[in-house]
């Protein structure tokens, strides 16, 4: 899933402390005496003020902070362009460029991601054209380009790790860690809206039979055909995973009881084989762990019924 905030903090925290350190280097040993040698020495200053507070904020700042983080880099980056005495010095700062696309392109979804390192090329450009210095154009389109390529491919890499992170590779499903992050964004969003959202676990019956009797393809055959004979009953907003060998998980957004009920008995016939489930509909203050503890035990209670009529039957 998008939205790293800890990751993204750290990463733009050890960002502001490295240009930090440039500034300071920049201030201490300037290239020309119209260096901005004031304004390299306070942003050395900020920088590294701004680096602490992300680093030691990383766990509690909101992801709005990395939003403005990105934002106030590309400012701040375009301000030390308009101000450079060289043209070396503009060019200097295409790898500031990279670093903001490639950190985007890490951390957010392609969209956002896409904006901010689009903005931090206009911001920067529009500083650096504003500055004295001039003949640095081509090396600084050589610069605009590689950013934009490199992010380009940060985001394409990224999509890929984090969908092959969060999907079943059998089925095709959502994991158990993807499952519980969506089921947990979208109980809480039912809370917001004073919304049922129902929460139904699905365990196979005699699924060791089925590998006893047909060997692991078998059972591998029969998961993936109930993962799709599943998908094609469900509606885009409800998440089925696979949480475990065996066991499935649904979360069903603006789903009371009965309309639970009718979407089991939907599924029911369009399954290849027998299932027992469990199902609660939360509570209001309850969390996704609360919710699953409820349903399990709906489950089980289940499972133990089925059990016990066998049992009389034989």
């Amino acid at each position: 899933m998008y939205g790293d905030r800890r990751s993204g903090l750290g990463l733009l925290a050890l960002l502001y402390g490295c240009g930090a350190v440039l500034c300071a280097a920049g201030a201490l040993w300037p290239m020309s005496a119209r260096t901005p040698v004031g304004l390299l020495a306070a942003l050395a200053g900020c920088g590294g003020a701004l680096a602490a507070v992300m680093w030691t904020g990383r766990d509690r700042l909101p992801m709005a902070a990395v939003h403005a983080a990105l934002m106030l880099l590309s400012l701040l980056t375009a301000l030390v362009a308009w101000r450079s005495a060289t043209a070396v010095g503009i060019v200097g700062l295409g790898p500031a460029l990279v670093a903001l696309g490639m950190l985007a392109g890490h951390v957010l979804p392609p969209g956002p991601a896409r904006a901010h390192a689009a903005a931090g090329v206009v911001v920067v450009s529009a500083g650096a054209f504003a500055a004295a210095p001039e003949g640095f154009l081509s090396p600084w389109s050589a610069a605009v380009v590689t950013a934009v390529v490199l992010t380009e491919a940060q985001i394409r890499q990224t999509r890929a790790l984090r969908r092959a992170a969060c999907t079943d590779p059998l089925t095709g499903l959502v994991n158990r860690r993807a499952w519980e992050d969506g089921a947990a964004r979208l109980l809480a969003a039912a809370g917001r809206a004073g919304e049922p959202v129902t929460v139904a676990v699905l365990d196979l019956d005699g699924f060791k039979a089925v590998n006893d009797t047909g060997g692991h393809a078998a059972g591998d055959a029969l998961l993936r055909s109930l993962a799709s004979s599943w998908r094609s009953e469900l509606r885009r907003s409800d998440l089925l995973g696979r949480v475990g060998g065996d066991e499935f998980a649904l979360c069903l957004p603006g789903s009371d009881t009965a309309a639970t009920a009718d979407l089991l008995q939907r599924l029911r016939a369009v399954s290849a084989g027998p299932w027992s489930a469990g199902t609660a509909t939360a509570r209001p203050g309850e969390d996704l762990d609360e919710v699953l503890a409820r349903a399990d035990a709906a489950l089980y209670r289940q499972k133990a019924v089925r059990s016990a009529r066998r049992t009389t039957v034989d």
